[in-house]
């Protein structure tokens, strides 16, 4: 029987035998108790020493506990006071005097990453990574500058085969606004040229996948680290050049970030010499899915599997 069903069924006391000494004499076990009371001056007493003790604790009537200031009151209808979901009570938490200066908690994002609070880099560092030989040439990511770099981007996406994809063919506010979107934000995407051997041909676009509306749309894991890429140059297309890069900079993803275990990219289903050129770069097709604006192929290049594909 638990304790609680014990309270609940004072009608059934262990038997003893009749006859047995109890000090109650014969036939009188479980049948009869004892009347003892307290004398009323006693009581009073208690009741009295009950009063002192409270005044000198500062305990008031509700249970409310009160310093040498009003400035922080606990009430037993105030919500606890948790770490890490563990209640804690008035007596288990160390209050501090009501003078003392409040030093908050720096916030956390909903997956528990600090540095997506803005404390730190959510790319660890896209600017630093440095230049990779590839077979095809050096190649490094180098952060757009908008005073810089609008011009010639704004040029490559006004390309009639560039334009088809990107939706961004037009004056070169419309490039501008789009850079800008991710210049002036969190830094959860990093817009880059891809520069081969000193010549600028390509754009890019390094993101928190994790963190992006893509993750919606897929089962994402923490820091799972997304590309975008445009091949700029006429000259530069269907010459291989986009799997050796893209081979590269998934390379870098997982050098850079060990973090990251996944590399992962959503190229329009329509633009299937984009879909081989991940392929052919160690990426492989994970599933269709259907975005806001497009029907992509989702692919991955894994870290487990890198020196497979």
């Amino acid at each position: 029987m638990s304790p609680t069903d014990a309270s609940t069924d004072a009608g059934t006391a262990p038997a003893t035998d009749l006859g047995t000494d109890t000090g109650l004499g014969p036939g009188t076990d479980c049948e009869e108790t004892l009347d003892l009371r307290l004398p009323d001056e006693l009581i009073a007493l208690f009741a009295e020493a009950e009063e002192a003790g409270a005044d000198a604790e500062g305990v008031g009537e509700q249970g409310a506990l009160t310093g040498a200031a009003d400035s922080f009151q606990f009430t037993r209808d105030s919500p606890q006071l948790t770490t890490d979901s563990v209640p804690l009570t008035p007596t288990d938490a160390q209050l501090a005097p009501a003078d003392a200066p409040l030093t908050p908690a720096a916030p956390l994002t909903p997956t528990g990453d600090p540095a997506a609070s803005g404390g730190g880099d959510l790319l660890d560092s896209v600017g630093d990574w440095g230049p990779t030989a590839t077979p095809v040439g050096v190649f490094r990511l180098v952060p757009v500058r908008i005073g810089r770099d609008l011009p010639l981007i704004a040029r490559w996406m006004n390309d009639p085969a560039v334009a088809a994809f990107w939706e961004l063919a037009g004056p070169e506010s419309v490039v501008e606004e789009h850079l800008c979107g991710q210049l002036d934000g969190d830094g959860r995407s990093v817009p880059c040229l891809g520069v081969l051997d000193g010549t600028p041909m390509s754009y890019w676009e390094i993101y928190r996948a994790d963190l992006d509306l893509l993750a919606r749309h897929y089962p994402a894991r923490p820091h799972d680290t997304g590309i975008h890429l445009l091949i700029g140059g006429v000259a530069d297309r269907g010459r291989g050049l986009g799997s050796a890069l893209l081979r590269a900079v998934a390379d870098l993803v997982l050098d850079k970030r060990p973090t990251c275990a996944r590399v992962v990219a959503e190229p329009d289903l329509r633009n299937t010499p984009s879909v081989s050129a991940f392929l052919s770069a160690g990426f492989r097709f994970s599933t269709e899915v259907d975005l806001p604006d497009k029907k992509a192929a989702l692919m991955v290049r894994d870290r487990a599997l890198r020196d497979l594909l």
